[in-house]
């Protein structure tokens, strides 16, 4: 069955908006809950989509969210959450409850196609060593074992114009002489939001990709030393990167810990950061990416175009 109707779940964050955008351009229609409607009025603008705005917690509304629908695609996530076992109440609520709300709720609607974010390092060593990864990976089993047509992504870290990675260490160096770093010397394969946005949209009415796990990763390996001062050369405020050995690292995110607002790092953040968060190949190839670089990524849709381009003729040209 072709899929048409969509709902998406976590539509209106960094990644979300990217996957509606390309959906809408696709011809899809598109079912977009949220909590908070001002987050979700650039996707009003779009006409086939529809935003829905509800109290409470997401699963109590699955079951009026699912009729008329042909495909789920789950994006909620979060990068911290309040200790706890096996692996935090803010990460067994996002990572673990809600996917098997949404298992539940799509076995009682009949619909069968689920597409759902985790994340990469997931499939890294046993045990794995934080709360992040262990819910993550308990939420890929609950998928795996749910008899949807579903298909997982294992993106790295995600990277754009409008991210709140690279940007945020821009902003940092912009106001302070050094950045001390903790965990510098961690590996990350960084891509595209657009390159993730496409592989969703692209995997939708595949049969291929239907039990298949995907990870996602752009075409450079990098420290996250190096993606910091990446992020300065970009917007013109680089800075002297200091790379905290572990004892300050995890001083520095404790002390992060008892400040308002979210942590900039935490304890368990430098322990999923212990685990490379790269691929071991390719993108597979039924997905149709061709990844961009961070320099095209972070610049303007022509840039992108060209290096796509530029990469499609190296990769064609005779030898």
């Amino acid at each position: 069955m072709p899929i048409e109707n969509i709902l998406v779940l976590g539509g209106t964050g960094f990644i979300g908006r990217h996957i509606i955008a390309r959906l809408a351009t696709a011809g899809h229609r598109i079912r977009v809950p949220t909590r908070r409607l001002a987050r979700a009025r650039p996707l009003t603008l779009l006409p086939t989509v529809e935003v829905i705005e509800y109290s409470g917690d997401a699963p109590a509304g699955l079951e009026s969210w699912l009729p008329g629908m042909t495909a789920v695609i789950n994006l909620v996530g979060l990068l911290h959450s309040r200790p706890g076992e096996p692996w935090g109440p803010d990460f067994e609520q996002a990572h673990v409850a809600l996917p098997r709300a949404v298992i539940a709720a799509c076995q009682t609607q009949g619909v069968k196609r689920l597409l759902h974010m985790s994340a990469l390092g997931v499939g890294g060593p046993r045990p794995l060593p934080s709360m992040y990864l262990r819910s993550k990976a308990e939420g890929e089993r609950l998928v795996r074992d749910s008899g949807l047509d579903w298909t997982i992504f294992q993106p790295s870290v995600v990277f754009g114009a409008d991210d709140s990675f690279l940007n945020l260490f821009a902003r940092l160096q912009r106001f302070a002489p050094i950045v001390p770093l903790a965990c510098a010397r961690a590996r990350f394969q960084p891509v595209w939001v657009g390159d993730v946005a496409q592989a969703f949209v692209n995997a939708l009415d595949r049969p291929a990709t239907i039990g298949q796990t995907y990870p996602l990763g752009g075409p450079e390996i990098l420290s996250l030393a190096e993606l910091v001062r990446r992020a300065g050369q970009l917007k013109g405020c680089a800075r002297p990167v200091i790379g905290l050995p572990d004892g300050l690292a995890r001083l520095q995110a404790r002390l992060f810990s008892i400040l308002p607002g979210p942590p900039l790092i935490s304890i368990d953040n430098i322990e999923s950061m212990s685990v490379d968060n790269v691929m071991h190949g390719p993108i597979a190839a039924e997905l149709g990416i061709v990844p961009v670089g961070i320099k095209a990524g972070m610049q303007d849709v022509e840039s992108i175009r060209q290096e796509r381009l530029d990469r499609g003729r190296a990769r064609h040209a005779p030898s």
